[in-house]
């Protein structure tokens, strides 16, 4: 086949003119922030928007974390503005040397200006390098900041990053520290809502990773003020009895210890319970590192070596004589580890894991001589954790043979698919979609409704074991729990791989009454034990099936709530005459009527799971779902009086 010169040559002339120097876009200050928001914050939905107030609020921590600092309040006020206060030092009011402007509108203006770098201010910081405040100005409609400092009150204000005028002085003052109030910018931002409980969240940690500070969350947004104040004497060691209170510890203390080595210090508290599960967070310059990092590689490689040099000393290897995986010491385990860095790395600009390389070595070497210390020291204590560990090594084992029981059985019945799952056409996990639903009933009635191509579905039969009063090994012997993880495909437990998944939105679809909402809550325990990921990923939701059809005439309206209905009911004339269909099942709907209010994707309405809190998340699975019935009782007790739809 021949080819055209001329016309290669007009092809490469027209390339070479597209990209030249005059595309080459160099932005100014701070306009690459509001040109691509999600490198500074990770995203402009909610998440990113509360790490705006993050930002502000790690700067005053870095200064508690200096000992110049014992106040912090955060303040929510009427139409989302947020303003932070505390009773630092104040950032320096005096004029830059290099930038000829004060300094504060240096650190409010300036990508990487602040003093937390070489032999800055800070020896320790979490903020982002210099980073956070003008990022934080940069995303904002506006922006004010106070800092009182040497006995006077300075002011400067900014408009979408660009300063108003310069800092002024507007009198004296016996105080010090620094006010920072600001408007998220709604050009920027997809909502502006803050949320009261994720910003507690994240609060309370700060208080509990620095012993003594108080850290104040007022919320002035509705009629009744909201206020949460947070100190804690003990630090993390009071951060893991909150965690445990509602299980059963099997020491009488924590197991706590702190060390520095290398000018990086660190901190740890450990408690085993008699639950299956592991909660571990990690922490770096009060940082929450929620993907880990070399701080968690370092403690779980230590935890693993002294418990089973542990198990040796004290003879326990006559009742397992294998070693005991990661997984067997870590089952009921909750833990705390907290690192100090004069230089963190963190990988991705929202700081989610820690990649400090020398920091792994450092962990695992004091935590190793902790650990060893105290099995010596409290040889009683050790023998209740590593039979615990043993325990969990004996289930695995079984978990391990009930496993490889139903590959063989998958692998004999041909596709390796549950025979009740009715597939889908398409292979691309992008588009497929599977519903969970409740009974074959609904079942058949979605089978015959869906669209093939794209939707799976799944009918389980009765209610699936309750995983968080069960250890792995019994959860997979019920049928159902093991016809869902095989149709997922992504395993389970350690053999868990989310990029084997073979649906990337799993639909849980249940009738809108009590039962309904007890097998949701179920399989929601399962997904958040036993597959987190999928919920940190966001494949997970909830179906929205109507609770009432109302039929006027030819005309019907489907309402999904009480408040929907009677909004419908109040648009028709007086003495009008309608009829009022309440659907108990989604097995009462015919596969037209499913399809087009439940599973069409232009009509429906689905709820996506999200994790915004582990630790409020595990407690509300704990008390809910757990063995003990006195906090259950309690729960009810506390929140029986916001119940506004009770299905009897």
């Amino acid at each position: 086949m021949g080819t055209d010169k001329k016309s290669n040559e007009k092809t490469l002339a027209a390339v070479t003119e597209d990209y030249s120097a005059s595309k080459i876009q160099i932005l100014e200050g701070l306009e690459a922030v509001r040109r691509r928001p999600g490198m500074y914050i990770g995203s402009t939905d909610l998440p990113g928007l509360h790490h705006m107030v993050y930002e502000v609020v790690d700067n005053s921590i870095d200064e508690a974390m200096a000992g110049h600092c014992n106040n912090v309040k955060v303040e929510i006020l009427k139409g989302n503005i947020i303003r932070v206060t505390d009773d630092g030092r104040g950032i320096p009011t005096e004029k830059h040397p290099k930038a000829g402007v004060s300094t504060v509108e240096v650190v409010l203006t300036k990508l990487h200006a602040g003093g937390k770098f070489g032999d800055g201010a800070y020896k320790v910081s979490g903020g982002l390098h210099g980073v956070g405040i003008s990022v934080v100005n940069a995303l904002s409609e506006w922006v004010k900041i106070e800092v009182l400092r040497n006995g006077k009150h300075h002011i400067q204000s900014f408009q979408r990053g660009v300063p108003d005028a310069p800092l002024k002085e507007i009198g004296n003052t016996s105080k010090q520290g620094t006010i920072v109030t600001f408007l998220a910018d709604h050009e920027i931002f997809d909502s502006l809502e803050y949320r009261y409980d994720v910003l507690v969240t994240r609060l309370r940690e700060l208080a509990f990773l620095n012993k003594g500070i108080k850290i104040s969350l007022i919320d002035e947004r509705e009629a009744e003020k909201r206020e949460a104040v947070f100190q804690y004497k003990g630090g993390i060691v009071e951060f893991v009895k909150v965690l445990t209170e509602k299980k059963h510890p099997l020491h009488k203390k924590p197991i706590y210890f702190s060390a520095v080595k290398d000018d990086i210090q660190i901190e740890t508290v450990l408690e085993y319970c008699d639950t299956y599960n592991e909660q571990i967070f990690t922490f770096a310059n009060a940082i929450h590192t929620r993907e880990g990092g070399t701080h968690l590689e370092g403690f779980r490689t230590a935890l693993t070596r002294a418990i089973n040099e542990a198990k040796k000393a004290l003879g326990l290897d006559k009742k397992m004589d294998v070693a005991l995986t990661g997984d067997d010491v870590r089952e009921g385990l909750t833990a705390i580890i907290s690192v100090l860095i004069p230089n963190p790395q963190f990988e991705g600009q929202t700081k989610m894991k820690l990649g400090n390389g020398e920091v792994k070595g450092i962990v695992q070497s004091l935590v190793y001589d902790n650990l060893k210390e105290y099995f010596e020291e409290n040889p009683t204590e050790a023998k209740k954790i590593i039979e615990k560990c043993i325990s969990a090594a004996s289930a695995r084992i079984a978990a391990r043979k009930a496993k490889d029981l139903v590959r063989r059985k998958n692998a004999l019945e041909g596709s390796g698919l549950p025979g009740k799952l009715a597939d889908c056409t398409s292979r691309s996990p992008d588009v497929s979609e599977l519903f969970i639903v409740e009974g074959d009933s609904a079942g058949g009635s979605a089978k015959q409704g869906r669209d093939r191509h794209f939707q799976a579905i799944l009918p389980l039969k009765g209610k699936i074991t309750n995983v968080e009063k069960t250890k792995l090994d019994k959860v997979l012997h019920d049928t159902e729990i093991t016809a869902l993880i095989t149709a997922l495909g992504c395993a389970v437990g350690e053999d868990f791989d989310i990029s084997k998944l073979r649906y990337h939105k799993i639909i849980i679809m249940t009738d809108a009454d009590v039962d309904g909402a007890h097998i949701q809550t179920l399989v929601l325990t399962f997904f958040f034990r036993y597959m987190q990921p999928l919920i940190d990923e966001g494949n997970l939701y909830l179906a929205r099936p109507p609770l009432y059809l109302i039929t006027q005439g030819r005309n019907s309206t489907y309402a999904y709530s009480e408040a929907e209905k009677e909004r419908i009911l109040k648009s028709f004339e007086d003495g009008a005459k309608f009829n009022i269909q309440r659907y108990k099942g989604l097995g009462e709907m015919n596969p037209d009527q499913l399809w087009d209010t439940t599973m069409d994707p232009e009509n429906r309405v689905l709820l996506q799971i999200s994790l915004d809190d582990a630790i409020t998340a595990d407690d509300v699975f704990v008390t809910l779902m757990g063995d003990d019935v006195a906090p259950r009782r309690k729960f009810i007790e506390d929140n029986a009086d916001k119940v506004t739809e009770l299905d009897l």
